[in-house]
């Protein structure tokens, strides 16, 4: 007997799996485009002869490396406000109060190495709840007080320093740690990758992590079904705090001392690497490994540049143009996703 009940392929059903195939090809790129750019252009300016020959040194490499963690720091202490959904636009500055901060101490009053690490931490900190309670608890606008919060950080570091590098007195062992390697290794790239490594389990392993995502995505929602939004935003911001400290103590291991710089400086590459990493891994949201992945694009980006003999003001052209077009994307994604 003859069975009539076998599919035949239609029209529809055969041209699925190629649309599907397409779809996954889609997103393929869409994760992973910035990884292929930052390939590319470090390959670009491996061959290029005006940087060919100092670029893909291994000494290049790590100068590279440790010059970007206090940069990456940063964008993570910017990072994980913004996976809540606010801003946090005095982490560079808080970085910079945190350098003058420890080496003040080291050089005015010959404190000792464990009493500077814990004021710089201990100032982050505070910082990060002033910002956590104005924001989450008060409703002030995160873009404008956390802005209001940089300036004044700002003129106190001018304050204190009267516009002159305190160098003098620095500890040793913090010069050490800021220029020497283990294994090949830069010291404060461990640092750097242990305080990643924290943040990845706190944001994508923790119920915490998830709950700030929701937070992010839907504070109203997240409220009515019972999540603490208050008191979670307080500690994104004071973790941002801490994280911003901690690139001020790495800053001043790398530098020797402390500038008059008043952060701006230093937040604008993170806060470019962040947007950026929004349109990677997890295209539309902010993420951690998409964050790495920003700055070291800027970073060998802007090392490529400065070694094929770029003039001054290109870098911070860079920069800006990185920050708008990664906002534009990410914007763009983040819409999209929400309709899908």
């Amino acid at each position: 007997m003859i069975n009539t009940d076998v599919a035949v392929p239609t029209d529809e059903t055969a041209g699925a799996v190629p649309r599907r195939r397409a779809v996954s090809l889609l997103h393929f790129a869409e994760r992973y485009a910035l990884v292929g750019l930052l390939i590319a252009v470090a390959v670009f300016f491996t061959l290029l002869p005006a940087s060919s020959e100092v670029f893909p040194t291994p000494a290049n490499l790590r100068i590279l490396a440790a010059g970007q963690s206090v940069t990456l720091l940063i964008a993570l202490a910017a990072l994980i406000p913004l996976v809540a959904g606010q801003f946090d636009f005095s982490a560079g500055a808080v970085a910079a109060a945190s350098s003058v901060t420890m080496a003040g101490m080291m050089a005015h009053h010959d404190a000792p190495l464990w009493a500077c690490v814990v004021a710089a931490l201990a100032l982050g900190l505070a910082v990060g709840l002033v910002n956590g309670i104005a924001v989450s608890v008060f409703g002030m606008n995160s873009f404008v007080i956390t802005l209001a919060v940089a300036t004044l950080l700002g003129g106190g570091i001018q304050w204190y320093t009267q516009g002159r590098t305190i160098s003098n007195n620095i500890s040793p062992a913090l010069i050490d740690f800021g220029s020497l390697t283990w294994a090949g290794i830069p010291r404060v790239l461990l640092v750097v990758t242990s305080a990643t490594l924290v943040i990845y389990y706190l944001l994508d392993q923790t119920p915490y992590g998830r709950s700030l995502r929701a937070i992010g995505d839907n504070p109203g929602a997240a409220r009515l079904v019972g999540m603490p939004v208050a008191r979670y935003g307080v500690i994104a911001f004071a973790a941002g705090g801490v994280l911003a400290a901690l690139a001020g103590l790495v800053l001043t291991a790398r530098i020797g001392g402390a500038t008059a710089d008043n952060g701006t400086s230093m937040i604008f590459p993170a806060l470019a690497a962040v947007f950026l990493g929004a349109t990677a891994i997890q295209p539309g949201r902010f993420n951690l490994f998409g964050t790495v992945v920003g700055v070291a694009l800027v970073a060998v980006s802007v090392s490529g540049l400065t070694l094929a003999g770029a003039a001054d003001w290109v870098n911070p052209v860079f920069n800006g143009a990185a920050l708008a077009i990664a906002v534009a994307i990410s914007t763009y994604l983040a819409r999209r996703s929400r309709r899908m």
